[in-house]
């Protein structure tokens, strides 16, 4: 559990907190969502162009069982500045310590930092995609699965970019929430936090025990959606590893007077 926790704790302040922060812009004007009955259409025309970046390895020189990682992600051309955020941040999406700086910066590097430390069972997983994109935003979600050798089970982790594509930065919480509506923002998470306890089994059976355990936690890992804003949480975060990552939505009728005007749908 050791693991897990060091991991968590990577995954919620290192990294991509840092990076969220350093990128974010503030809003622009007539950046409207378009309309959610129109969205598959448009999509199809409008938004960013990527390209896939898919390869599977294990360590060189190595035989029986053999470390290995697989990556499934995205580059996007003409937008470098994307891809190489896509790239840092899987990165340092890694159960790297907390206790000494990470030792790389980017996939590449990560990879020549496994193979030397990796035991023989170890595996990684690095995805990303694009849920979600118009000609004003692309939602980027990362996802990494890391396998230690003698663990129990892999982890996984999501974490999301929302980019603005005019602005070419990343919006964190900040920039699309009007000033002063954080509380706001959390209260109709919990909201959705409510209605997805509703429909748990687990939680169902006993309410109180489960709240206790596994009680509701505030997050901003959120990315923008045809439905509302959804927000994704990574294993044992406020469920247990059986829930897989627990995912809810905050629909966009929740988020009147506390979403900008900018990012609502038209």
């Amino acid at each position: 559990m050791n693991i897990l926790n060091r991991y968590s704790r990577n995954l919620a302040f290192a990294g991509l907190a840092v990076l969220l922060t350093a990128c974010a812009s503030g809003p622009r004007d007539n950046i409207s969502l378009i309309p959610a009955d129109q969205t598959a259409d448009q999509t199809s025309k409008e938004g960013v162009f990527t390209q896939p970046v898919k390869w599977e390895r294990k360590k060189p020189e190595c035989s029986g069982e053999c470390p290995t990682i697989k990556v499934d992600s995205i580059v996007f051309p003409g937008i470098p500045k994307l891809t190489q955020l896509v790239d840092h941040a899987l990165a340092v999406m890694t159960g790297v310590s907390a206790d000494r700086p990470q030792p790389y910066d980017s996939l590449a590097q990560y990879e020549a930092y496994f193979w030397k430390t990796a035991a023989p069972r170890d595996s990684v997983v690095f995805s990303a995609k694009t849920p979600y994109r118009n000609k004003n935003l692309t939602v980027v979600e990362l996802n990494t699965w890391q396998y230690y050798t003698g663990a129990a089970h892999g982890i996984s982790a999501t974490q999301f970019l929302n980019w603005d594509n005019a602005s070419e930065k990343v919006l964190g919480l900040a920039n699309v929430i009007r000033p002063g509506q954080r509380d706001a923002y959390l209260a109709a998470l919990k909201q959705a936090h409510a209605q997805w306890l509703s429909t748990n089994p687990d939680a169902q059976r006993d309410p109180a025990a489960y709240s206790r355990i596994w009680p509701f936690q505030p997050s901003e890992n959120f990315g923008f959606s045809d439905a509302g804003l959804v927000v994704k949480y990574n294993s044992y975060e406020i469920a247990p590893y059986s829930s897989g990552q627990p995912e809810l939505l905050i629909p966009y009728s929740a988020l009147q007077g506390i979403l900008r005007p900018e990012y609502m749908p038209a």
